[in-house]
């Protein structure tokens, strides 16, 4: 079992080892859209780029980053990832809306 703590709701949630962040938030009420991503986003299906979360601890207990995650976020610190491609398997820190 891995805690995800999202600090700016102040709201830990607990989930399964290889769960996927992005639907976790969703179960869990946490918006990890901005006003764009939430007319934008593709539902997860990792095309749109919209759902960038901050890993501010725990970084070592996702998945490695996708092709398309170091296509879309070449641009940004190594600690943001897409939430829709990013599994958890271990106790991780997000902010969401860097």
């Amino acid at each position: 079992m891995a805690n995800i703590t999202f600090i700016k709701e102040d709201k830990l949630v607990i989930a399964a080892d290889g769960a996927n962040l992005r639907e976790k938030a969703i179960q869990n009420q946490i918006d990890i859209y901005t006003l764009r991503g939430k007319l934008t986003n593709c539902g997860g299906y990792g095309q749109c780029a919209t759902c960038v979360v901050e890993i501010v601890e725990g970084l070592e207990n996702l998945s490695p980053k996708t092709d398309f995650e170091v296509k879309k976020l070449k641009k940004k610190p190594d600690n943001y990832r897409l939430a829709c491609q990013t599994t958890v398997n271990g106790d991780v820190t997000v902010k969401t809306k860097p």
